[in-house]
């Protein structure tokens, strides 16, 4: 393995091997999901999607291809995904007469359908979403984090007013927060985007914003309001009440596979994977040790509780492979597996097995009779313990004492001299976009979101110096 704090891309990408979630294809930013990296994104998705149809959402699909013409529509958003739009020009051997874009986000599409779907009030709300995949030809790429092709959802949504698509607006991002903490043990600040920031052709833009261990913000999760620009680009109008034709207010709102890459970088280790339990593809691993094949009982035992445990839902594994159990050790820590357990003779005699949690540090002996309550109780208290260690090490290296650029500029030189990350910086920002732009020149520290909790209330621009309209987070990203 690599070391982190050395190489950090050199040892995510190690990482992700060793864990066999993904691999390279032949085409170039695109990888394969393996089956442990896309189970990973399964429970993701159930989670959402079960978040998504409590507030009344549907799931529906729409075409891959979108013509070159609907991009046209809505000029801030063709000038916004233009440079990474792959095309398709030839279809049977001949030139099509249009240029079709692999989709890089589908409002256009579905704002061309909407417009025949929606004809009154009593068809609003629409709240759909769609579990897809999308394409962004990306000339730097990371696998899960930004490839040219990728998983994700992407929720839309037609309102009667303003009032109610920026409450669903909210309200989404607030389940976003709620998944990627509870689910992924992986703290966040939400905020709004700077106009800079926010999505091509919104009105506003919201988002959740995560550290990773080498200090980077990855978008872990987004949410627009439209107003009615994608609906006056596709006339999507609705008969009032009061027999008046209006625009609808529109919404839409996405995260992707990147999450998956934000678990590795956020809970990673020397080691390998570490997996929040509630995502691990397999929760327990079940290891006979010592000349276990000539006592029958020791298979007998972990058979009772891979039952017990099966039967309560856990996803567990029992590696009786004939690899030695140090090989098996290393090979389930690759893999992130959140707990252990050992049983041999010794053990058995003892009426006890060795359960060891995967962010611990020792093992820990447990009575068999009590070792699948014992193994349930460990998975909810790592999962606990997760975030915990995430929310330190983010507020360990979140910094509000810096407000002038020649301050961040001293602090980025002194963390590279120290070999330690540069970490977050909560600054004052005086709404111009060129002081916005200068910081990023000078640093490559952008704008994450203007946070809607801040620590603290910044009063002066960190480049101006002149009063502060906003205060933001300001991180190098992926």
């Amino acid at each position: 393995m690599s070391n982190q704090q050395n190489d950090f891309t050199k040892w995510y990408i190690d990482t992700i091997q060793k864990a066999d979630l993904m691999d390279y294809t032949p085409v170039r930013g695109c990888i394969a999901f393996k089956p442990d990296g896309f189970e990973i994104w399964e429970h993701i998705k159930d989670e959402m999607d079960r978040r998504f149809k409590e507030t009344g959402h549907r799931n529906a699909y729409f075409p891959m291809l979108i013509p070159e013409s609907f991009f046209q529509k809505e000029k801030d958003h063709i000038e916004g995904f233009s440079p990474e739009l792959p095309w398709v020009t030839e279809a049977a051997g001949e030139q099509l007469e249009e240029r079709l874009a692999l989709r890089p986000t589908s409002e256009t599409m579905i704002g061309h359908l909407y417009s025949d779907w929606v004809k009154s009030y009593r068809d609003l709300p629409l709240l759909i979403n769609q579990w897809a995949n999308v394409f962004r030809w990306e000339k730097k790429t990371l696998p899960f984090i930004r490839t040219s092709e990728f998983l994700w959802q992407e929720g839309h949504t037609a309102h009667v007013d303003e009032e109610e698509a920026r409450t669903e607006t909210m309200q989404m991002l607030e389940i976003y927060k709620e998944v990627v903490e509870g689910l992924l043990a992986i703290p966040v600040y939400d905020g709004q985007k700077t106009p800079s920031e926010r999505f091509a052709g919104a009105v506003d833009t919201f988002s959740i914003e995560a550290m990773m261990k080498d200090g980077k913000a990855v978008q872990a999760g987004t949410s627009h309001y439209l107003g009615t620009k994608f609906a006056e680009a596709f006339d999507i109008k609705y008969l009032t009440k009061e027999n008046k034709h209006e625009f609808v207010h529109t919404t839409s709102w996405g995260t992707s596979t990147r999450l998956i890459g934000s678990v590795i970088m956020v809970h990673g280790d020397e080691q390998g994977l570490v997996l929040p339990p509630r995502i691990a593809p397999t929760q327990v691993v079940l290891i006979p040790v010592g000349p276990w094949k000539k006592n029958p009982a020791i298979m007998e035992k972990l058979d009772e509780i891979f039952a017990e445990l099966k039967a309560k839902g856990i996803r567990v594994r029992l590696d009786d492979s004939d690899q030695s159990p140090g090989f098996k050790f290393n090979e389930w820590e690759l893999k992130g597996v959140p707990v252990r357990l050992e049983l041999g003779p010794r053990d058995l005699e003892n009426n006890q097995a060795l359960m060891k949690a995967r962010d611990g540090e020792e093992k820990v002996a447990v009575d068999l009779a009590q070792a699948v309550a014992s193994i349930e109780k460990e998975l909810e208290t790592m999962q606990t313990r997760l975030l915990e260690k995430a929310r330190a090490f983010r507020e360990e290296h979140s910094h509000t004492h810096i407000d002038k650029l020649d301050e961040l500029k001293k602090h980025i030189e002194e963390s590279a001299a120290k070999e330690e990350i540069p970490g977050w910086i909560l600054a004052g920002w005086c709404g111009d976009d060129a002081c916005e732009e200068h910081v990023k020149d000078e640093t490559k520290f952008t704008t994450r979101n203007i946070p809607f909790n801040p620590p603290a209330e910044k009063t002066t621009c960190i480049n101006c110096g002149k009063e502060a309209k906003h205060t933001v987070w300001f991180a190098r990203a992926y």
